[in-house]
């Protein structure tokens, strides 16, 4: 398991997205590094847990729990496959364009160190946005994606440190619960009746997760532990 391509993203102005400014970082670009990771801080400072990298879209992405983007070469592969198009690293906006590492698979709250130093902890599933349909350029795209149910993985800064493209990753912790990162999104997408179910992953779960799914069990019931 390695981090294939490191990818870092500049501000860019476009016509697809709906942020007040019109620009956005999606077009994460392959860099060698050394890049050094490490929390950015409260969501909404505009920071990533990269530096260099650009978070433009402060409502939705970067803050400690979305630190960094995480998406594997294998889905991307078979992206290109199933669009008729070459995906170089980093098109999905991902910082970390992964090598035999099955993100859909991993757990909230698993730990992976990259590098010497760096320990990130897998915290939600990616949620598709009408920034990344555009970007894409594929009409009907937010569907897609939320179908094909293997969204990437946001993941937070545990010990920060530097990482270069080519770098091991190891999992050093993976919890015994059933939620994924797959099955967090299904939940959160298209399987509502899952939710009570995501509080088996406790104190990893994104606080957005955590609010959403104790909104629905007040509303419709079911176990809650967080």
């Amino acid at each position: 398991m390695k981090l294939l391509s490191l990818n870092l993203g500049r501000p860019g102005a476009v016509d697809y997205t709906d942020q007040p400014e019109g620009v956005t970082g999606i077009d994460k670009q392959p860099v060698t590094g050394p890049v050094r990771v490490a929390a950015p801080g409260a969501k909404g400072t505009g920071a990533s847990g990269l530096a260099g990298d650009a978070v433009c879209d402060t409502r939705h992405h970067g803050g400690d729990d979305q630190a960094v983007y995480a998406f594997a070469r294998e889905d991307l592969d078979a992206w290109e496959q199933a669009l008729g198009r070459t995906l170089p690293s980093g098109t999905f906006g991902e910082n970390l364009t992964t090598e035999g590492v099955d993100v859909a698979g991993a757990k909230i709250g698993e730990r992976w160190r990259i590098g010497a130093d760096l320990l990130l902890e897998v915290s939600a599933s990616r949620i598709p946005c009408q920034t990344f349909q555009g970007h894409l350029g594929e009409k009907g795209w937010v569907k897609r994606f939320t179908r094909e149910q293997r969204p990437g993985a946001y993941l937070r800064v545990i010990e920060p440190g530097e990482i270069r493209a080519g770098d091991a990753i190891e999992i050093v912790h993976r919890p015994a619960h059933e939620v994924t990162v797959a099955f967090e999104f299904r939940a959160l997408m298209t399987e509502r009746e899952l939710l009570p179910r995501v509080f088996a992953a406790g104190d990893a779960l994104h606080p957005e997760v955590v609010r959403v799914a104790r909104t629905y069990v007040e509303k419709y019931g079911g176990a809650r532990t967080v």
